[in-house]
């Protein structure tokens, strides 16, 4: 029998078929399928409000048409489009075979060579030039990407852990650049860990509180100077006020022990407070020559994007966070105004871009502690979704950004009413115009001290639900990215860097997609619990049938941990929060059900050992190694222990779906019982070597 399926029903919100074809034609979709058997139909309202933050005039009937009519004929007469992708090893691309007989091509390389385009052409972003035989001229960006990247030579397993929840005994409240140095020092060499994954540690939008989701940036260009170990920094203690240095560590004390004794929760504003009067002192101190020397070469080097950024925090200073409320001349980065109080504001643009140089340094050598310490991979960093509409980047790089829109989710089965995380879009036209410039230095300054690097949603890469301001969710459809130069950029920087890819994959993905990316060796993300036979009978699905080609984990920083799903502490968190949809004993047997499921599959495969509390070991702990030794089983080439899951932490990071019912963002790593682990503890427990042992066995 033929697959049924269904449409939803001509709304009187129904677009117009003009207003329908010049949207496809500018990459906002008509339709969406939740799932395989149903259509959703964009609404006239959705598509009019995507295509005029596109700067498409669809005021009116007449004006639709003209509109429709323009892009029927540059799309017939243009030669080039804006970017052209050529995979090396492959074909020429269609954009170049596709041009008229006679017509002469030539390539501006990156290093400053003049090739035919019937040349072996390095990797990199080209200018590629056309002449047709009638006159007709057309310049182009030409990406020579690699085919793929390399693949992983075996498998790595390795730690995930959000940084701010890491404390030592010299955090000062919260875990820093110096504790992931020793965090990743420790488990490459003791441990034999192959990787360490981090949250994004992008550059936060300061306020009142300030906002704790690393995944909604001020900039995800330039890092957080808030994760720096200040007492690392040289020029740190060598001024003369020494009476406020002790002054500052006392404090740090008390910050510190507020969190690890007291129960108190991580506090970003407090720890910014006493670093900012830290590195104010830090700035007070002369750099020697040589550091003067290497800080002239990354000025030099980040160029106009830091200057911006250091304007942005300058500013910020004495406006406030939000942009959009300064005086109105200085909303533009480019105008007369603000390069006037840029000029008067030196001195703190200064000051803020040293504290993206010695942020850049620390990262830097993590990384390098973490290769030195035998990881064939180091530190992973995540790479968020979007940025805060009004931070630095929202700010700087206004005209790539779609005014009036910002990226969420279609309603599903899990949320009725869709998702709107209010973090503006990129514009794909501009993107493509620009030769994705602002996305290619992005990667380029991520992987300069990354061994791997996340990508949130990586769905994004291909299209992004654009949510108009001031409208609900319902009102969003999908606009399309070219997910073949997304991708291909995506290669080219991460093989330039010699760096491994990965994509969090995770929920509805249409097809295509996971395909996409594994053809060019970018790794997928596979939880534990979401891996069943959803095709078949719905049941876990054996560890021989995963892909090999992801991130295999338990858990994840969005997820219960997993003694709290083993023991259903989870949903009697979400009970206490009233977030749950049905009565508390239906939820409960329904965990108990998935738990009880999985649980049987370790048993059928030999993989529960010493249950009971034989040899000093927990059913609950028994029951956690087993799932990692299932994962194992899997031909998964990485695999990722969740860092609180060793020591029985019972509360997830973050609760999807709360704000101020729950502390996200803001929990140190604690046992069972909720008391804090430093990472000093954390080396010398039984419970994470025991379960470590698993994994080495594996």
């Amino acid at each position: 029998m033929a697959e049924q399926r269904s449409a939803e029903p001509p709304s009187e919100d129904a677009p117009s078929e003009d207003l329908s074809r010049l949207a496809e034609l500018l990459g906002v979709a008509t339709s969406y399928r939740p799932s395989p058997d149903r259509t959703v139909r964009a609404s006239a309202t959705a598509l009019t409000l995507a295509l005029t933050a596109l700067d498409v005039d669809v005021s009116t009937p007449e004006a639709v048409r003209r509109a429709l009519t323009a892009r029927e004929r540059e799309l017939r007469e243009r030669l080039l489009p804006p970017t052209v992708v050529h995979w090396a090893d492959s074909a020429p691309p269609a954009a170049l075979t596709a041009l008229p007989p006679g017509t002469r091509l030539r390539v501006e390389t990156e290093q400053g060579e003049t090739r035919a385009a019937a040349d072996r052409l390095p990797p990199g972003v080209h200018r590629l030039t056309a002449t047709a035989p009638d006159g007709r001229g057309a310049t182009a960006h030409l990406v020579v990407a690699p085919a793929r990247l390399p693949a992983t030579a075996g498998r790595s397993h390795g730690l995930l852990v959000q940084l701010y929840s890491l404390l030592s005994r010299r955090s000062w409240g919260m875990g820093d650049l110096g504790d992931l140095a020793e965090l990743a020092g420790w488990a490459g060499r003791t441990l034999g860990m192959g990787f360490v994954q981090v949250n994004p540690l992008h550059a936060a939008v300061p306020g009142a509180p300030t906002d704790p989701s690393p995944y909604r940036p001020s900039s995800r260009r330039f890092p957080d100077p808030v994760h720096l170990r200040v007492e690392d920094i040289p020029e740190y203690g060598r001024g003369e006020d020494h009476e406020r240095v002790r002054a500052l560590l006392e404090r740090a004390d008390r910050l510190r022990e507020s969190v690890l004794e007291k129960g108190a929760l991580i506090d970003r504003d407090a720890v910014w407070e006493l670093k900012r009067e830290a590195l104010e002192l830090v700035r007070e101190v002369p750099l020697g020559p040589g550091r003067r020397a290497a800080y002239a070469d990354f000025l030099a080097e980040e160029g106009q994007a830091l200057e911006d950024h250091a304007t942005w925090c300058a500013l910020a200073e004495v406006h406030g966070s939000d942009w959009r409320r300064w005086p109105e001349e200085l909303r533009d980065p480019r105008s007369a105004e603000t390069a006037r109080a840029r000029s008067e504001l030196m001195d703190r643009v200064d000051f803020h871009s040293l504290l993206a140089w010695l942020t850049d340094a620390q990262l830097t050598a993590a990384q390098r502690t973490a290769r030195e310490a035998g990881m064939p991979v180091g530190i992973v960093h995540d790479l968020a979704v979007g940025v805060h509409p009004d931070g630095a980047d929202a700010w700087a790089q206004q005209e790539y950004f779609a005014a009036g829109m910002s990226v969420g989710a279609p309603p599903d089965a899990f949320n009725a009413r869709g998702q709107d995380w209010g973090l503006p879009p990129w514009r794909p036209d501009r993107l493509a115009q620009s030769g994705y410039t602002p996305y290619r230095r992005l990667l380029k300054a991520l992987f300069r001290y990354a061994g791997a690097l996340r990508i949130d949603h990586v769905m994004g890469l291909f299209r992004l639900w654009w949510v108009p301001q001031g409208h609900p969710p319902t009102d969003g459809t999908y606009v399309r990215y070219d997910a073949e130069a997304m991708l291909a950029i995506l290669v080219l920087e991460a093989s330039r860097a010699g760096a491994l890819v990965i994509g969090e994959d995770l929920g509805t993905v249409e097809p295509g997609v996971r395909e996409a990316l594994r053809a060019r060796g970018v790794l997928g993300t596979s939880v534990l619990w979401f891996e069943r036979d959803w095709e078949g009978d719905g049941r876990p699905l054996p560890p021989e049938q995963w892909r090999s080609d992801c991130l295999a984990t338990a858990t994840t920083h969005d997820l219960p941990s997993t003694a709290a799903r083993l023991t259903g502490d989870h949903v009697e968190l979400r009970h206490r929060l009233g977030l749950l949809t049905r009565s508390l004993e239906e939820e409960r047997a329904e965990a108990a059900a998935d738990t009880g499921e999985w649980l049987a599959l370790l048993a059928r495969l030999g993989l529960l050992h010493g249950t009971g509390g034989g040899h000093g070991t927990s059913q609950e702990e028994a029951e956690i190694q087993a799932l990692h030794r299932f994962l194992l089983r899997t031909p998964a080439r990485m695999v990722g222990l969740w860092l609180p899951d060793t020591v029985g932490d019972r509360r997830p990071q973050n609760l999807p779906g709360t704000w101020d019912q729950y502390p996200n963002w803001r929990l140190p790593i604690a046992d069972a019982e909720g008391r804090p682990v430093t990472l000093e503890e954390l080396a010398a427990s039984p419970r994470l070597h025991a379960l470590v042992d698993v994994m080495r066995a594996g």
